[in-house]
């Protein structure tokens, strides 16, 4: 009896993780930060990801802190109203309130919200730490620990300006895609060091366009970073790239769907 009910659940893992990877829309656009901009959202916040859910992106980026006592939670700077989140504790954080009446998300909160529908991607970028390598590395580790507890590993693509830390999250689970955004290493250098794409900055792409085509060849993924300019995502569009982080996931939305 436990072998059935055990191969139940097992199958019942693999039909909800299989629905949720043939469901995700598949537009390019990646709100960054969420969708705020537009409605004048908090950044990073629920409300946030909902609006980029809601508006139909393919994906909704957002951002990893680790807390002194290794909470992580979902914020884009380093500090959170002037508290240095690093050497904070959670429950000092929360003394802090977010515009819209939210506390600061832990990535579990952001991660089971995400999970309530299998539309939009969720793009986590885990920041380097400020204080040491070694915590960059824990972070890309407890990230990815996070995200298997919870069983979003369908939602979750990973990006990350921290080598070491990316390497060291491939290296908590090798099928756990991450990006590379610090822009410092060519595709055959990620394509060899594990790495499922990159994230450049346009300026960066502007200079190496070869760049695309090269890791489309390898079998990478890839992106650029933030694109808020037309002309901007006129140029990558036609360069080819997979997919554009911006602020302004509406503007790509509608030119995306002009040029249908």
């Amino acid at each position: 009896m436990q072998n059935i009910i055990f191969f139940f659940l097992l199958m019942t893992i693999f039909t909800q993780t299989s629905l949720a990877q043939s469901s995700f829309i598949q537009n390019k656009v990646i709100a960054h930060r969420g969708a705020w901009k537009a409605q004048g959202l908090p950044q990073n916040s629920i409300a946030s990801l909902r609006e980029a859910i809601r508006l139909g992106t393919e994906g909704s980026e957002f951002d990893v802190w680790m807390t002194a006592d290794e909470v992580l939670v979902v914020n884009h700077d380093h500090e959170l109203q002037g508290m240095d989140i690093e050497t904070s504790t959670y429950e000092q954080l929360l003394t802090k309130t977010l515009s819209n009446g939210e506390k600061i998300p832990t990535l579990k909160a952001y991660l089971t919200e995400g999970k309530t529908q299998k539309s939009t991607k969720l793009i986590l970028e885990f920041k380097p730490s400020q204080i040491s390598v070694a915590r960059s590395e824990r972070v890309g580790e407890l990230a990815v620990k996070t995200v298997q507890e919870l069983g979003a590993q369908s939602w979750v693509e990973y990006i990350t300006f921290s080598y070491e830390g990316g390497l060291k999250a491939i290296a908590t689970d090798p099928k756990t895609k991450v990006a590379y955004l610090n822009g410092d290493k060519s595709p055959q250098q990620l394509k060899e060091a594990g790495f499922y794409g990159f994230d450049y900055h346009i300026s960066l792409l502007r200079r190496m366009p070869q760049w695309i085509a090269e890791a489309k060849d390898l079998g990478l993924t890839t992106n650029s970073w933030t694109i808020n300019l037309e002309e901007d995502m006129l140029w990558l569009l036609e360069q080819g790239i997979d997919f554009i982080t911006t602020d302004e996931p509406e503007k790509l939305l509608s030119l995306i769907q002009s040029k249908k």
